[in-house]
């Protein structure tokens, strides 16, 4: 068969690999399996998310645009205005917001229609943090690109090493993927680091892209994580370079609703209209209805994230200081040092029922032939307060 050859280079999804590395395991537990492998909330979305879909039933039969309505873009910049205290008109909605179907599919386009055949006449480059999230590399590897994968560690703490970019690879990159709140570590970076990461956009001419879809999960110690446009708006009001993503799936506990936006820099904005205009879907008028109610209100992102501060309350009374356990800054995920992930995640699996993902497999091995994340467990600390505990009890138990 004819096929795009970039393909080849996509590599396994973690979730296949993990169904392959378990396929010949059977739990010997006598108890239920636990599935704290994918981050995929179960908390309930708040009721306003159906009653305004069935309140716009009667659009059920028209075509949304791939702009996206006027009221949830004026609902996307508003609560960006609000979350972040942006300066007014710095994000107008018909310029600088555009609703994507779900992140994910608004982070591969961003890729795609950001890299060009080549940068100052060589290959170009697409940098990211290491471990990463997947559609990331999937997006660089379907558009051409070269892959520059900075290790995020306890040394960097853990977000990407900003000074292990050189003049030459800078002068090739074309897109920056940063994730704040970090997947899966939990990590915030600072205002000082994003404006750093900022200048480096503009003064390379890369695109910066910021996936912050876990900018509402963060622990009760920590403080609201700043975002990129609060510090595009301390550089003097510029989104030149800079998009940044935000989503419901999360925040909303709404995963199934596949609703997000993107928003930054207009010239950047234009682009991904124009990709999306020929291969991006459109999430119903119904839904982006929804979509803009959930934007607007508060108080249900308020009890979710008081939802995920007891799990983690619950996480560290199991562990305490085991297995490099530490309460992560933001997002709901743990990221636990058990020496070998790949064997920890086999064991827990036959010996407690319990399901979790290698960090090797969110990570590429490093110029050193290391994989930064192959000591570490992924755990998603997605299910109520009883499953969580009893799901870290059997791994303490068994670790």
């Amino acid at each position: 068969m004819l096929m795009n050859t970039r393909l080849e280079t996509l590599g396994s999804y973690p979730f296949t690999k993990l169904s392959r590395l378990l396929a010949d395991v059977q739990p010997r537990a006598n108890a239920a399996p636990i599935l704290v492998s994918v981050g995929e909330p179960q908390h309930q979305p708040p009721a306003l998310l159906a009653e305004t879909v069935a309140a716009h039933a009667d659009l059920w039969n028209r075509y949304p645009t791939i702009l996206g309505t006027p009221e949830l873009r004026d609902a996307a910049a508003a609560w960006l205005a609000r979350r972040y205290s942006l300066p007014a008109g710095l994000i107008t909605p018909e310029k600088h917001v555009l609703p994507v179907v779900g992140t994910k599919e608004g982070l591969f386009l961003a890729g795609l229609s950001a890299v060009p055949e080549a940068k100052n006449g060589r290959r170009p480059v697409v940098a990211m943090p290491n471990p990463f999230y997947l559609v990331y590399a999937g997006s660089a590897a379907m558009s051409g690109a070269e892959i520059v994968y900075l290790d995020a560690t306890a040394r960097t703490g853990f977000l990407p090493d900003l000074d292990a970019l050189d003049e030459e690879t800078l002068a090739r990159t074309a897109v920056f993927f940063l994730c704040t709140p970090s997947n899966p570590q939990g990590a915030i970076a600072g205002l000082d680091y994003l404006k750093r990461v900022i200048g480096l956009a503009r003064r390379y001419d890369f695109t910066l892209v910021i996936d912050e879809c876990y900018a509402e999960i963060y622990d009760r110690t920590a403080a609201p994580p700043v975002g990129g446009l609060q510090a595009c708006a301390a550089l003097g009001g510029s989104l030149d370079n800079v998009l940044v993503f935000h989503s419901l799936s999360k925040r909303s506990s709404a995963a199934g609703l596949r609703s997000g936006f993107v928003a930054g820099d207009p010239k950047l904005i234009a682009g991904m209209v124009e990709l999306r205009n020929y291969g991006g879907a459109t999430t119903p008028l119904p839904l982006q209805a929804a979509a803009a109610a959930l934007w607007r209100d508060e108080v249900h992102v308020e009890t979710n994230r008081a939802l995920y501060w007891r799990k983690i309350d619950v996480a560290e009374s199991i562990l305490g200081t085991r297995f490099g356990f530490y309460r992560p800054p933001g997002g709901f995920f743990l990221w636990l040092d058990v020496g070998d992930g790949e064997h920890a995640a086999t064991v827990l699996w036959r010996e407690a029922a319990v399901r979790t993902v290698p960090g090797a497999y969110f990570a590429r091995p490093d110029a050193r032939g290391e994989n930064p994340g192959k000591r570490f467990l992924r755990v998603a600390l997605v299910h109520d307060e009883a499953t969580v505990a009893e799901a870290l009890t059997r791994m303490a138990r068994v670790l």
